[in-house]
């Protein structure tokens, strides 16, 4: 399925960029991992997209539970 001549696998690997990008301009330490997370979730998706590409994976699902460790932590 494509939009705008752009394919779903690009488009999550688009989203994911922005959110990520979108985390660092946060100032609360914890909207920023939030985010960060959401876009860790979308670029892990998109590895999977990707048949499977396993640096993307683990590297994203790796930083996705440091933000989840430190979030619960600071509670």
């Amino acid at each position: 399925m494509d939009i705008l001549n752009i394919s779903l696998t690009e488009w999550v690997g688009y989203l994911a960029s922005f959110a990520v990008l979108v985390s660092f301009l946060m100032k609360n330490i914890k909207k920023l991992r939030l985010v960060n997370m959401v876009g860790c979730a979308l670029f892990v998706a998109y590895g999977f997209l990707l048949d499977i590409s396993w640096p993307v994976v683990v590297t994203n699902a790796a930083i996705f539970g440091i933000n989840g460790f430190y979030l619960f932590k600071q509670n």
